[in-house]
């Protein structure tokens, strides 16, 4: 890597380009006079967006569509990112002022893209300079500006080939998936792979049989009456089986020489042994040491968050990325558990000043990493500077995810130079009556590292700590007491499903990806429909079993785990130096003895049967197949000629063959009339559709639509009766006039539950009331109270978030909470958040970039008053009249 002599003396007028205005500020405040810092505001560049952004030269070209030219060498097609023009002007702008530009942009494969990329569009006459830093401190920035270096070209060759890669893969393929299986869907190297995980084990949880076994647990007493539970072991020589001991597809035990307790078998033990006489046989004690963990890498700071806080990658990532820019701490993208010398100083010296001598090791600690290309960060993520500030000096000036964040990374870097944890296991063995108990426990000598830091645990039900046991001191030999026997039962678990962090570990120990990428990838997934939540669970929906059929069975090379993960490895090569990016991908697309990407996908069209993939069987009933169905708008249960609609959100493995029959039995009841109504003479139906139950009234036989009717909340499907189901028909009700506002009162059910409406007036019914049972006085009152919220009425309600000043406007940036949901604003554009997404983990860069692709695509502007738009139209209108005067004059 060229590094570059710093300039001689101090520039009289340098640019700094960063990519974030948080960044700039931060950057600012170490660099001072002689410096003008300013911020891309993310890429500046990219391929375009769909037809639209495709220059009008290429529009006729076959390939224009891809933006990536595969008849001549992959050449891509790069645009100004939406919304990134005015500041393109003010960094060109400012450039004509500078004597020196320095690129200081991320350390990674992106941010040496973007500086590479600004090169390419501000063209500059002025000696360029690549800033390099680990983490945003005055010391940091001052030996990055003494040994600037080059644009590191193998990183920005590895990041356009990932780009070329990835629009290739998915706009190939993506097409596909709307002709077969549903249109809006969405093909990537690495969400394809994610979501497959994510599938097959929810098929393991689908052919799961589940077993029952009884054990017993006994609660004995010493002389002296000190207890201890212990849980049966053997019987008789024949142990007792535990869950792994069993068949996860038969359910069966894998050995047929242990023994099976039912219920009536183990009460009758319990009740044998509760007068039996019971000896200590053994007392085993094992010392054992653990060690503290490697300080962060990003996967294992995602990982652990997820865990302890609960928070999503996005999440983690959005609170990592402020406190880096706001100098608290290093890189966050870092594949690295490697600290620098004066950090692991800092560390040491903190252990010794906060726990003690007696909690430092005598030499420090090393941790190695699987670091092996140049893009990455060669340091682990922990505090920034020198030395480390403590917790306390920080908590008042972060929000609270920043100084949950920051004190994982201060604890996790803290404990890594520790001494070790050291105890001792006890194992204590009973037996009595030809049984066998046993029991263990743990008791800690020295924390070490504990004191300051405790793992979370992949499994949520599993506590954070392994927490210290005590039991009472025995001696083999020693008599004791049945104080209780009982018999207790036990079900054998499906495997559980992903949580963010166990899938982000998945990933990572397959080689698959990056974990920069990994939060962007779990958002993309469930915005495109192949997830969805359930508590913290990532739940596979119908749509992925049907991708990921489809991709399986035509395309398996594409979602194969394998050729995913060395995908990265040739990337890394590439950064390198040590492979050629052009025979990557011609090898790649067309092929290399193996057909490439373009040969595979040839024919597929005509191949693949829509049906087929988009039908998964779940057994056999009568003879005939049951499948699950992915129709063009909701899946539904399929034998025969027989249908019946799913709910949406409704797990994959909780869609058994029993259950499925009985929404095939309650369809069919749906097609049998509940009765007729008495004023139309039409019939009315109960029927189940994607959103539940509803009534209907007619047929679509009928000359109108027919009208629906949904049940009100909490409402069961077996309260309906033609009673119930005419009084729900009946909606919206007319009330009469409101004496005051002499307009009309109507009650009715909406989207957000039922209301009385009056004119322009709605109040929202108390849960209590019933739109079916409501009165007129009832009504009045509502109406009469005033509006607790709305447009005019009351103070308005304040920002979800409040970020910097935006650099286009100048103003505040905002997250709202809109009618239709939460929106960010900048006072001149509104833009709403993506479906799905969570405003506790917008951040300001990717507000920013909300705002540029709404402000691009020409939308949502703040409305103006009436009263500043009469002035404008009555300007526009003097102006327009004038202009005729002079042309008539001239005429």
């Amino acid at each position: 890597m060229a590094k570059k002599k710093a300039a001689s003396g101090s520039p009289t007028n340098a640019l700094v380009i960063v990519e974030s205005p948080a960044k700039a500020k931060t950057i600012g405040k170490y660099l001072g006079k002689g410096y003008t810092v300013e911020a891309s505001v993310g890429h500046v560049r990219d391929l375009p967006q769909g037809a639209k952004q495709i220059p009008a030269k290429y529009k006729g070209e076959p390939w224009a569509n891809l933006g990536v030219n595969v008849e001549d060498n992959f050449a891509p097609i790069y645009v100004v990112s939406p919304g990134k023009t005015k500041q393109i002007k003010l960094l060109k702008d400012q450039l004509k002022k500078a004597d020196t530009l320095y690129l200081a942009t991320d350390e990674d494969r992106e941010g040496e893209a973007i500086s590479w990329h600004l090169l390419e569009l501000l063209k500059p006459k002025v000696p360029v300079h690549r800033l390099v830093f680990h983490e945003i401190t005055k010391d940091a920035i001052q030996a990055a500006l003494a040994e600037p270096r080059e644009v590191d070209e193998g990183l920005v060759r590895a990041q356009e080939t990932r780009r070329i890669l990835d629009r290739l893969y998915g706009y190939e393929v993506s097409p596909l998936l709307w002709r077969k299986v549903r249109p809006k869907l969405s093909a990537g190297r690495v969400q394809s792979v994610a979501v497959r995980l994510i599938v097959e084990r929810e098929r393991d949880r689908m052919a799961f049989v589940s077993a029952t076994w009884w054990d017993l647990i006994g609660t004995f007493a010493k002389s002296d009456g000190q207890k201890l539970e212990a849980g049966i072991v053997s019987v008789d020589g024949r142990k007792i089986p535990s869950g792994s001991n069993f068949d996860p597809h038969t359910g069966l035990l894998k050995n047929a020489d242990m023994l099976l307790l039912d219920g009536p078998a183990s009460a009758a033990l319990a009740e044998k042994l509760r007068s039996g006489e019971f000896t200590v046989s053994k007392v085993e004690e094992k010392p054992y040491t653990t060690k503290p963990y490697a300080p962060f890498t990003t996967s294992t700071l995602q990982q652990e968050a997820n865990r302890k806080l609960g928070f999503t990658a996005r999440r983690t990532m959005g609170a990592a990325q402020s406190l880096y820019e706001n100098g608290h701490i290093t890189y966050m993208r870092t594949d690295s558990t490697n600290l620098a010398k004066v950090a692991v100083e800092d560390a040491r010296n903190l252990v010794a000043s906060e726990y003690g001598d007696n909690y430092l090791p005598s030499e420090p600690r090393t941790y190695t990493g699987k670091v092996k290309n140049a893009q990455e960060a060669h340091e682990a993520i922990r505090p920034a500077g020198h030395p480390f500030p403590l917790l306390s000096d920080l908590k008042s000036t972060l929000n609270s995810d920043e100084f949950k964040i920051f004190e994982l990374v201060w604890k996790r870097t803290v404990a890594s130079q520790m001494e070790n944890a050291r105890g001792r296991r006890i194992v204590v063995t009973i037996e009595g009556g030809g049984c066998v108990f046993q029991v263990s426990g743990k008791t800690i000598d020295f924390p070490g590292y504990l004191r300051a830091y405790v793992e979370g645990s992949d499994d949520p039900d599993a506590e954070l700590a392994d927490q210290e046991k005590s039991l009472p001191s025995v001696v083999e030999g020693e008599k004791l007491s049945c104080v209780e026997m009982l018999n207790k039962d036990h079900t054998t678990q499906p495997p559980s499903r992903f949580s963010e962090a166990a899938l982000t570990k998945a990933l990572e120990e397959k080689g698959i990806g990056r974990p920069s990428t990994y939060a962007s990838i779990i958002d993309t997934i469930q915005a495109r429909n192949y997830v969805f939540k359930k508590g913290g669970a990532l739940v596979p929906t119908w749509v992925a079993f049907s991708v990921i059929k489809l991709l399986e069975d035509h395309l398996g090379g594409l979602v194969d785990y394998q050729f995913t993960a060395e995908m990265e490895d040739d990337l890394d090569a590439i950064s390198r130096g040590e492979k050629q990016y052009l025979d990557y991908l011609k090898n790649f697309y067309f092929g290399n003895g193996k057909p490439g990407l373009k040969k595979q996908l040839e024919n597929k069209i005509d191949d693949i049967d829509p049906r087929s993939v988009s039908r998964i069987k779940i057994g056999e009933a009568d003879g005939d197949e049951v499948f699950v169905r992915v129709g063009k708008f909701s899946p539904f249960v399929e034998k025969g000629e027989r249908k019946a609609s799913l709910p949406e959100e409704l797990p994959p493995d909780e869609v058994k063959l029993e259950y499925a029959l009985e929404l095939l039995l309650q369809a069919a009841k749906a097609d049998e009339p509940l009765g007729t109504c008495p004023e139309t003479g039409k019939p009315i139906y109960l029927k189940t559709g994607r959103f539940g139950p509803y009534i209907q009234r007619g047929t679509m036989e009928d000359d109108e639509k027919p009208k629906n009717a949904s049940l009100l909340k909490g409402m069961s499907v077996d309260d309906v009766d033609l009673a119930l189901a005419l009084r729900l028909l009946s909606l919206p009700r007319d009330l009469g006039v409101h004496p005051k506002l002499e307009k009309n009162m109507v009650v009715q059910n909406g989207r957000f539950g039922p209301y009385v409406k009056c004119g322009d007036e709605t109040r929202s019914l108390p849960a209590e009331v019933s739109p079916l049972d409501v009165t007129v006085e009832q009504a009045i009152e509502l109406l009469n109270q005033p509006k607790a919220r709305g447009r005019g009425r009351g103070a308005a309600k304040p920002p979800i978030k409040e970020f910097d000043e935006s650099p286009i406007t100048g103003t505040k940036v905002q997250l709202l909470e809109g009618r239709y949901g939460p929106y960010v604003t900048d006072g001149e554009t509104n833009a709403s958040l993506p479906k799905g997404a969570d405003p506790n983990e917008l951040d300001f860069n990717e507000a920013l970039n909300l705002l540029a692709a709404r402000a691009a695509a020409g939308g949502s502007k703040k409305k103006t008053t009436k009263k500043a738009a009469k002035k404008k139209a009555t300007k526009k209108a003097a102006k327009k009249k004038t202009t005729t005067k002079k042309a008539t004059k001239k005429k």
